[in-house]
């Protein structure tokens, strides 16, 4: 079992020690989606439906003089093997893929890239493609792996494809796209609001302000999911709140078990107001979470995916598109 399984089970829900028996362990770039691409939203998930494309490389057969000085690479699809995998909630599962540990991954704060699985074929017998992005949570630093949280959905015609990987297996990844750059300290105090596994992008820019001593930067996360069962990497979290005097983290759920201490219902103008910077130059507000939750608190990105106009909660206590940005 790895390092950072045995790590990783002191912050999870459910301990990693028995996940992996009798298994075998085994600066970037903006992309841009093809005109041919087609987007959709269904249930919460954004699925991207591409068409057969030539541009697969293998990093195993690339070069020193020629080959790429990260693993990812923008404009071709990248064929990365699965390591391990692991349980972190009932419906939630850790995926780590490996490539040379010579690289770095070669993706920025906060990024995310994109992953394709074949799905049949077209009427002219190209093969077809379902095409999701997802936010790694490893360190963007890390040489020779990339970590991946996946909800798996009864439906999701991506996530169920990653269900079904076993170690060894390799998985296509395009990227990086860029969602917003985080520099240190170029904001005092930043506020997030995530919902289920929108948590990952949260993740991502908390650990890099908190493992960078010289960004001072305060953090303030609401946190909201159907149950305390559903909150993922919460032991994680909660250590890096006692840690860091810098993050303060508020759960809440809509259905509490009985000992539950955090908030219930859905995220409130009082919640917000309490949990979350007030409105200035100096803040920030980062949203992520499904559609549901979006319209509620933020208002939901506009048609052509720009980040459209502020709404909901946020707009009611007075925050403006200038400080809210939207995954």
């Amino acid at each position: 079992m790895s390092t950072f399984f045995r790590r990783l089970s002191k912050a999870t829900p459910i301990a990693f020690s028995h996940a992996f028996r009798g298994q075998s362990q085994s600066t970037s770039s903006h992309f841009r989606f093809p005109v041919g691409a087609i987007a959709a939203i269904s249930g919460g998930i954004s699925y991207f439906y591409y068409f057969s494309e030539p541009n697969l490389v293998h990093l195993d057969q690339i070069n020193e003089e020629t080959g790429p000085k990260t693993a990812l690479i923008p404009d071709k699809w990248v064929e990365f093997k699965l390591q391990e995998r692991a349980k972190v909630s009932h419906n939630t599962q850790l995926y780590r893929f490996s490539f040379d540990p010579d690289l770095k991954l070669g993706l920025d704060v906060a990024s995310c890239l994109i992953t394709r699985a074949p799905l049949g074929e077209d009427a002219e017998g190209k093969t077809k493609y379902v095409v999701r992005p997802y936010t790694p949570i490893s360190d963007p630093d890390s040489k020779g792996y990339f970590d991946l949280m996946i909800k798996i959905y009864p439906e999701g015609k991506m996530s169920q494809h990653f269900d079904k990987l076993k170690p060894g297996d390799v998985v296509e990844v395009k990227g990086p796209i860029e969602k917003i750059r985080y520099t240190p300290n170029m904001k005092k105090h930043i506020g997030m609001i995530a919902g289920g596994s929108g948590i990952t992008p949260m993740l991502q820019v908390i650990e890099a302000i908190l493992k960078n001593p010289d960004d001072n930067t305060k953090v303030s996360l609401i946190y909201a999911n159907v149950s305390p069962d559903d909150i993922l990497l919460k032991k994680k979290l909660d250590m890096l709140a006692a840690s860091h005097p810098n993050l303060k983290v508020f759960y809440t759920v809509d259905g509490p078990s009985k000992y539950w201490v955090g908030g219930t219902g859905y995220i409130s103008k009082d919640m917000a107001s309490k949990g979350l910077p007030a409105p200035s130059d100096d803040t920030l507000v980062l949203v992520c979470g499904p559609p549901g939750m979006m319209e509620h608190v933020s208002g939901g990105k506009a048609k052509d995916w720009s980040q459209g106009e502020v709404s909901g909660v946020l707009e009611e206590l007075g925050y403006t598109a200038d400080i809210v940005y939207k995954f």
